[in-house]
Parts: structure tokens; sequence; C-alpha cells
């Protein structure tokens, strides 16, 4: 092989490495115990429509809830105050889990081009 073919594929192999360390460290989060909650918390501020409740006046109700999508529809779940801190966490853990399951496929992407490339550089024309 020529010498500027083994640079590239020295290089090549250094990425691939890279790679897999990034996707252990990505799976990590799936090897975890703790619970997950589908969706988002957060505080709606809302009318309730009585005509002569304070929210029409502006001071709008609060409340927390905890939002998710379900066969295409936004689903509410109003979030008692001693159960907040609980899902929060399994929220947060959720979306973890989701962001590391779209880095898994992004890295995959990039595993497989890689290898494409090294293909490309150890092929020989018979």
């Amino acid at each position: 092989m020529q010498k500027k073919k083994l640079h590239n594929l020295s290089q090549l192999r250094q990425a691939l490495r890279r790679l897999l360390q990034d996707l252990e460290h990505s799976l990590e989060v799936a090897f975890g115990r703790s619970p997950l909650v589908k969706g988002n918390v957060y505080e709606m501020a809302r009318k309730c429509g009585k005509p002569n409740c304070v929210c029409i006046r502006g001071q709008l109700h609060r409340s927390m809830v905890l939002s998710w999508s379900e066969e295409g529809k936004t689903r509410l779940f109003s979030i008692l105050p001693q159960r907040l801190g609980e899902l929060q966490e399994k929220s947060e853990e959720y979306l973890r889990f989701r962001r590391a399951r779209a880095r898994v496929t992004e890295i995959g992407r990039e595993i497989v081009a890689v290898l494409d490339q090294i293909e490309n550089l150890r092929r020989e024309e018979p």
C-alpha cells in the first residue's frame, strides 16, 4: 500500500476507535435502572372560563402538568405537589435516554461511513 493510503487508513481506524468510545459512553444511559416517564413537566397557566373569576382579569390559574404525545395527540396529566419532584426526575431521565438514543443512531451512521472509507482504501483491483 502507498504511504498516503496507510496514513489515511490509520486516521480512519483512530476515528473508528473514537466513535466506539463515544458509542460506549452514549449507551451508559441505557444501562441505567431508574424508571422513565415519557413527557415534559412544566407549569401551565390558564383561564377557567367562569365570568367572575380573577383569571379573567389576568391572574391565571397555575398548575404543574406532565405533557406527552400519544397517537398524535398531546396529553396532559395534572401533577400533585407531593409527586412533582419524582415526576420531574423521571421525565428528565427519559429525556436523557432519548438524547442518548438519538446519539447512538448518529454514531451508527458515522461508523458505517468510516467503515465504507476503510473498505475503499483496503480494496485492491484484481
